[in-house]
């Protein structure tokens, strides 16, 4: 589906993200972890170009991403900040419409056509009754499940989403992480996504990404990522790792600051 190969990025003189290369699988869900700091948002954004950079390229479906039109990007791909505004009298409809301008010429209006993809997304997302409610008037999970039904909208084949559950309280976390479960099940769309919370990482992905200081430290399934090694090294917390075994992932209890 798409390849980063030996990417480095740099925020003026500073190296944020060193010599990283990676692949994801259609249909895959993969998250990046890693401490705060580490460079994973940074790293989300070079592969969404919003930000340059330095070396190395990053390969959508074969062409490298730097030959493509914004637009070309947008068809394929989309980036959802860890927090995303609209205007205070925006609606959730008119916000999933903007979806579909990717598809059209700057003259053209929606059409039929493209109704029927928002209206497809707003089902999806379960907000077809909240279309006329104004997004700024929704709860948090509302909120951002509109951000995905605008992304859903744009029939991208990558959903990208930095750090989706923050600011969010534990139900509203677990409402979000349930719907992209979801869409990635049923409509088939790659997801690569930064995750603070190491068991919601460990319960929602196919593989996961470590970063650290700027590099990969390892990558993997959650089971061969996930231990208490890598816990220690890494956050340097002492941990406790449980398998269920009608669940087949890995459960991590943090213990105590590792000494």
């Amino acid at each position: 589906m798409f390849t980063v190969d030996s990417i480095s990025i740099r925020y003026e003189q500073k190296s944020v993200i060193r010599d990283f290369s990676f692949s994801v699988n259609q249909g895959e869900v993969v998250s990046i972890i890693g401490p705060n700091g580490s460079g994973k948002s940074t790293l989300l954004k070079g592969i969404s170009r919003n930000v340059p950079f330095h070396s190395g390229q990053v390969e959508l479906e074969g062409t490298n991403i730097k030959s493509l039109s914004s637009k070309q990007v947008a068809r394929k791909m989309c980036m959802l900040s860890q927090k995303n505004q609209a205007p205070s009298d925006m609606t959730v409809i008119d916000l999933v419409s903007y979806g579909r301008y990717p598809h059209k010429k700057w003259f053209e209006k929606l059409n039929q056509e493209d109704m029927d993809i928002v209206h497809w997304a707003l089902e999806k997302t379960h907000l077809t009754s909240h279309k006329d409610r104004t997004v700024s008037s929704m709860s948090g999970g509302e909120s951002q499940r509109a951000w995905i039904a605008m992304a859903l909208a744009q029939r991208p084949k990558i959903l990208l989403l930095d750090e989706p559950t923050t600011y969010l309280d534990i139900s509203h976390q677990y409402e979000v992480l349930e719907l992209v479960r979801e869409l990635n099940q049923e409509t088939g769309m790659t997801v690569l996504m930064v995750l603070h919370d190491l068991n919601h990482a460990a319960s929602y992905s196919d593989n996961i990404i470590v970063v650290q200081a700027g590099e990969k430290a390892m990558s993997g399934k959650p089971n061969e990522v996930m231990t208490t090694d890598m816990i220690r090294r890494i956050y340097r917390m002492d941990s406790e790792i449980q398998y269920v075994a009608t669940e087949k992932k890995p459960r991590i209890h943090l213990l105590s600051t590792a000494r």
